[in-house]
């Protein structure tokens, strides 16, 4: 192994004030609406509201209205987003509600004549809250991160909207939320990231923060034409290895890290540096506030406001083998779940153990019904399923690269450190097999042999496989100093992968979408500007980075202790036919 200087809090400077405490935020609120006459405090699922209403007092207003009063009845509620709950422990459906769907119109027309009558001042706050008053005269919005809800929701300390859930497994938590909840919030967030008055951070319970709404957008806006990360953050797996704690200085004391995800804007953050302070948001909002400078206009006009790739770690080394999985097929997906797009991905080997593999395809001749039936006989009884008689296992060391469209059985073994690199969607994965293992819960964890016997791509055998999904590496250009190879992806996806190699500059020019690289070879490389369109950007090794596509063309080089070394990235972005 090796040590890095792996940066966990990267962040975006942005001049402006921070207002930090309930003390001052409330002073401020107070000021702005004193020729005001209603206030609306808007709340993402997920955040604290009985926190924020230990400090409406001193706010002053002369009445205030929680719009969580105005929902319909839980049971009501209950019945409307059943359909698209489901039963199942982990898959719904994607609904298409507003909070109007959520609100009772009888309660809301009577806040709304209240509003009306009222003197003074007036705040409505909570989820939905500004859906609930229907204008408002200043906006502030509560925001929260999707990893933050995740761990709010396992110490069973909140519920959905309208819905009073927090005893629930979190896997039901995120399933509620996923298909639910956070499209409800993002819907309404959408509308306000350009005209709110205030933001507010309040992740750290106690600790709030308060930037104006130009500080956040003018933080979103620098962010969008120069190369930077998201937060990355860390999670214990079944399988986890130990690999991540020394190279990217985590608590050692911890059983293991599995996963990392480094660059999944639907859950990560993204910190702006206001007053020398960090100032936590979804790193959604970036998407969603400047959609066609950070994907570009050709990958906004196929995806809209969804961020298409996503990198993150898989640490196996000291661990075990993955779950053997298979991701759904397109149509299936959609068909099934109203997702548009599926999971295609890859792993690409940042390091590896002597006897590493991989699980990649399906052996040549076997019987698909005989898989089945013996995958349903290990989950029935306990017993073993031999993965080996169906499934092609191929010895894996560093800087391989393995292809993986939907429909391919796989999963990475034990002793690999896998950056996978795939397509957003990130809850469909279907189990097959565990090796008879239980979750961190204690629990068996959810086996999706029925989902997975509909989309297997029963062709993708042994020949095949090794032919175009096993290191399908192609030179592509070669220059003074650095040299560029495709390694993928698959024909069927729509991402692209190119590595460089390189001991002096290399060029990567303006293309029409976003890039999505990883520094895997190298202790430190400098992202440069030719134009000097932002200001250089240092990275470190197995740092994933963004460069979007306002950025333009940029160039990348040993920097620090790397210089005269040669490194290397792996660079993703999404394939356009000419």
């Amino acid at each position: 192994m090796r040590k890095s200087n792996y940066d966990k809090a990267p962040f975006t400077p942005v001049e402006g004030e921070l207002i930090k405490g309930w003390e001052h935020i409330a002073d401020r609120l107070r000021t702005a609406t004193e020729h005001r006459h209603l206030c609306v405090i808007e709340c993402y699922q997920g955040v604290y509201i009985e926190e924020l209403e230990q400090h409406l007092a001193p706010m002053g207003f002369n009445k205030i209205i929680k719009s969580d009063d105005l929902f319909k009845p839980e049971a009501e509620i209950r019945r409307l987003t059943q359909p698209w709950v489901t039963d199942d422990r982990l898959f719904g459906r994607r609904a298409p509600f507003s909070y109007a769907d959520f609100l009772d119109e009888r309660k809301v027309a009577q806040a709304r004549e209240e509003i009306a009558r009222a003197t003074g001042s007036v705040l409505v706050y909570g989820h939905g809250a500004y859906t609930a008053a229907g204008r408002a005269d200043l906006v502030a919005y509560i925001d929260m991160a999707r990893w933050e809800i995740q761990q709010r929701s396992r110490r069973k300390e909140i519920d959905g909207l309208g819905v009073s859930n927090r005893e629930e497994e979190a896997s039901r938590h995120y399933k509620r939320g996923y298909f639910i909840d956070w499209i409800v919030c993002d819907q309404l967030k959408k509308q306000l990231l350009p005209i709110a008055d205030y933001w507010m951070d309040t992740h750290t319970p106690g600790c709030p923060k308060m930037v104006a709404g130009d500080t956040l957008r003018r933080g979103l806006s620098a962010t969008a034409c120069r190369p930077f990360r998201v937060v990355p953050f860390f999670d214990p797996a079944p399988w986890g290895g130990q690999w991540m704690k020394e190279v990217c200085g985590l608590d050692s004391s911890r059983p293991n890290y599995g996963w990392c995800f480094d660059c999944v804007p639907e859950e990560n953050s993204l910190y702006l540096k206001v007053e020398g302070e960090l100032f936590e948001i979804p790193a959604n909002d970036l998407v969603f506030y400047e959609t066609r400078r950070l994907l570009g206009a050709p990958v906004e006009s196929r995806f809209g406001q969804d961020f298409p790739i996503r990198f993150d770690f898989l640490d196996t080394i000291g661990g075990g083998n993955l779950s053997l999985q298979v991701h759904p097929t397109t149509q299936y997906i959609r068909d099934t779940f109203g997702i548009y797009y599926t999971q295609d991905e890859s792993y690409y080997l940042l390091d590896a153990e002597p006897g590493a593999t991989v699980f990649l395809g399906l052996k040549t001749g076997i019987s698909p019904q005989e898989m089945i039936s013996e995958l349903n006989e290990a989950q029935e009884t306990g017993g073993t399923f031999e993965v080996e008689k169906f499934v092609n296992k191929w010895p894996a060391k560093k800087h391989d690269h393995y292809l993986i469209p939907n429909g391919t059985v796989h999963c990475s073994g034990a002793g690999a450190m896998v950056l996978e690199i795939s397509a957003t969607p990130s809850i469909f994965t279907f189990k097959l097999y565990d090796w008879g293992r239980m979750g961190l819960d204690g629990r068996p964890r959810p086996i999706n042999i029925g989902h997975g016997s509909h989309v297997i791509q029963w062709e993708r055998q042994t020949d095949l496989i090794r032919r175009h999904f096993v290191n399908a590496v192609q030179p592509v250009a070669e220059g003074d100093g650095w040299r560029e190879e495709r390694t993928g992806l698959h024909e069927n996806e729509f991402i692209e992968t190119r590595r460089h190699w390189f001991t002096r500059p290399v060029l990567h020019p303006a293309g029409t979408g976003v890039n999505v690289l990883n520094l895997v070879e190298g202790e430190e490389a400098i992202v440069e500007s030719p134009s000097g369109a932002f200001e250089p950007f240092v990275v470190h090794y197995a740092e994933t980075f963004i460069l979007p596509a306002a950025a333009g063309a940029y160039t990348i080089r040993p920097y620090g202790a790397a210089e005269g070394k040669e490194c290397g990235t792996i660079k993703a972005y999404v394939r356009f036919r000419e």
